[in-house]
Order: C-alpha cells, then structure tokens, then sequence
C-alpha cells in the first residue's frame, strides 16, 4: 500500500462489500485530495467483527461538492471525509 501525501489526488474505489463498512456510499467512484495524513489506525470493518484489526493509514480527503452531487447548489464548496487507506487509489 503506497503512502499518500497532502495533495495527492485520489478516487475512492467503487467497492460495496457486505457488512460494515466506514466509507459513505456517496463517496464511492467519487475523485478528492488528500488534505492531512491522520496516522495509523486499526481497521474498524475488522473491529467490528471482533478480528485484531490491521493498523491502516487514515486519511482526511477533501471533495468538491460539485464532483461528489453534480447538482449542489455551491458546486466549489468542499466536503471532507476521512477514509481509510484500502479505499483509496491514487490518480
């Protein structure tokens, strides 16, 4: 898994596996930047079936409205999430 910096343009990847999940479906497929590395965590989608979670890289990646709901009233305001490592692919 490469580490990504602030900056670095990424895209959620469109995975819908069963069971809990912490990246918003809404996000899925959509293009952002990495806005801050927040450091290694254990894997909630592990945590919450009991499993030792693997320690993943979280990051806070921030969207423009307008890429994520192509209809947004102010498309250039901006939504930040943050998502684990796995779920990112960078451009």
């Amino acid at each position: 898994m490469q580490a990504l910096e602030p900056g670095t343009p990424v895209r959620v990847r469109r995975m819908m596996p069963p069971g809990h999940v912490r990246t918003p479906a809404y996000l899925r497929g959509k293009t952002g930047a990495v806005e801050r590395v927040l450091g290694p965590f254990g894997n909630p989608e592990q945590l919450a079936y009991g499993h030792t979670p693997d320690r993943l890289p979280l990051y806070r990646v921030r969207f423009r409205l307008g890429d994520v709901w192509p209809d947004a009233a102010t498309p250039d305001d901006t939504l930040d999430a943050e998502i684990y490592a796995h779920w990112l692919e960078a451009l």
